[in-house]
C-alpha cells in the first residue's frame, strides 16, 4: 500500500444505481455485489484510493447496508483501521435533523461538519458501480495543473444498451459530457445518442472548501442532484474540466451487464488490464485452497479458494466455498459464495447468488442473452 498520504480524502456512494439490478440489489446496494470471483464491487474504488495515498475515506450508506459493514468492518484490509482519518462510514440519521437521502446534495450536506473539520485540501467523489484499477494520483495531479474548479473522469464508450432502450428515463439519471478541449461546456442527462459518448463516471474532483460552500448554498435552496442541480447551472461560473480514464473499467447497470463484465475476466487481457497495477483489496476468509477431486474438469474457469470441485465445470466464475457434486455439469455461469451444486446437475448461462442449493438431476439452462438468475438461499 501507498507510503504516503496524498492530500485528498475520499467519499464513496455505495447505493448509487442499486435500481439497475433489483435481482442483486434486494439484499444487499450495488457496493457488496459479488464481482471477479473474491471481491465487492466498492473493492475496487476503495483499494484504488488506498494505494494512491488515500486514507481518509467516508462512506455515505442510504439503506440495505447490513452487508457492506460486514464486509467493510473497520477497514483493517485497506489499512484503514487509524485513529485518525481511515475509513468512516455515515449511515441515515447520523446527525440531528437528517432522515434518509434523497440525491447526493443532501447526503454531503449531512456531514458538512465533518468535512469542516478535516484537513486534505481536495474531496475526491466517487460511485462504485464501476470496477476499475484507478489511478487517482494522475486525476489530482491532472485537476491541479488545469486549475480547475472540478475535474469529472469520464471513458469513452457507447452507453449501455438498457440505459439507452428504458423506458422510464426517470428511474436513474446517467450523463454524457460535450467538451471543448478538456473543458466540459455541457453535460447531458439520459441521452440516448448512438456510438462512441463521453460518458461520465461519476468520479469528481473539488476543493474541500469550494465544496462545502457549494453544498452548504445548493442545500438550503432545496436542491437534491450534483449534476442536475449544481454543475450544469453553473457550467457558465465554474471551471469544470473532463479526464479522460482509457485504462480498463468494468459498468453495472443491469444483471446482463453484470454477467458479461465478469465473463470478460475469463479472458487474460482483460483480467490483466484489470488487476496488473495495483493490488485490489479484500475481505479476508480464511479457507482451504480449492480442492479438484478425481474425476474432476476445470476448463477456462476463475475459482476462489474453499470451493470443492467433482463435476465438471468450463467458462465459469466461482466464489468462495462453492461445491460441484460428481457428475454435475455447469457451463457459461457464475456460482457466488456457498452454492451447492449436487451431483448430476446440468446447468448452463445461470447466476446464482449466495447460499443456492441446485438439487440432485436437476437441469437449469439459460442463454447468453438472458442467464436465468437464482435469488439467494433458494432451493431449486
Amino acid at each position: 500500500m501507498a507510503n504516503s498520504n496524498t492530500n485528498a480524502l475520499g467519499i464513496l456512494f455505495p447505493n448509487a444505481y442499486d435500481e439497475l439490478v433489483p435481482e442483486l440489489t434486494s439484499e444487499r446496494l450495488m457496493a457488496s455485489i459479488p464481482f471477479a470471483s473474491r471481491y465487492r464491487m466498492i473493492d475496487f474504488t476503495l483499494s484504488s484510493m488506498v494505494n494512491c495515498g488515500i486514507d481518509n475515506i467516508t462512506v455515505l450508506v442510504r439503506e440495505n447496508y447490513f452487508s457492506l459493514l460486514d464486509h467493510l468492518g473497520s477497514g483493517r484490509e485497506w489499512d484503514l483501521s487509524r485513529k485518525n482519518g481511515g475509513l468512516n462510514i455515515f449511515p441515515p440519521y447520523a446527525q440531528k435533523n437528517m432522515g434518509v437521502y434523497g440525491g447526493k446534495v443532501g447526503m454531503i450536506a449531512s456531514v458538512l461538519g465533518f468535512l469542516k473539520s478535516q484537513k486534505e485540501k481536495y474531496v475526491v467523489l466517487a460511485d462504485t458501480d464501476i470496477a476499475g484499477n484507478f489511478d487517482f494520483k494522475a486525476i489530482l495531479d491532472a485537476h491541479i495543473a488545469s486549475e480547475a474548479d472540478i475535474t469529472v473522469v469520464y471513458t469513452k464508450e457507447e452507453l449501455p444498451e438498457n440505459l439507452v432502450k428504458t423506458d422510464d428515463l426517470t428511474r436513474v439519471m446517467y450523463y454524457t459530457l460535450d467538451l471543448d478541449g478538456s473543458q466540459v461546456k455541457k453535460i447531458n442527462i439520459n441521452s440516448q445518442e448512438k456510438g462512441i459518448q463521453n460518458f461520465s463516471t461519476n468520479i469528481y474532483v473539488f476543493d474541500r472548501e469550494a465544496l462545502i460552500d457549494i453544498i452548504k448554498t445548493a442545500f438550503n435552496n432545496g436542491s437534491v442532484y450534483l449534476e442536475r442541480d449544481i454543475l450544469i447551472p453553473q457550467l457558465d461560473k465554474l471551471k469544470v474540466n473532463g479526464y479522460e480514464y482509457t485504462d480498463y473499467v468494468s459498468h453495472i447497470s443491469s444483471l446482463k451487464s453484470y454477467f458479461d463484465e465478469n465473463m470478460k475476466l475469463l479472458k487474460d487481457e482483460n483480467l490483466d488490464a484489470l488487476f496488473d497495477r495495483n493490488p485490489i483489496y479484500t475481505k479476508i476468509r480464511d479457507d482451504n485452497p480449492t480442492r479438484y477431486m478425481n474425476g474432476s474438469s476445470a476448463k477456462n474457469v476463475m475459482v476462489a479458494d474453499g470451493c470443492v470441485i467433482e463435476g465438471e465445470i468450463e467458462n465459469c466464475i466461482l466464489f468462495r466455498g462453492v461445491r460441484v457434486g460428481k457428475g454435475a455439469k455447469v457451463k457459461n455461469s457464475i456460482l457466488m459464495q456457498d452454492t451447492v451444486i449436487e451431483s448430476g446437475v446440468e446447468a448452463e448461462y445461470i447466476v446464482t447468488d449466495k447460499k443456492v442449493t441446485i438439487s440432485e438431476g436437476k437441469e437449469l439452462k439459460g442463454t447468453e442473452t438472458f442467464p436465468i438468475f437464482v435469488a439467494k438461499r433458494q432451493t431449486v
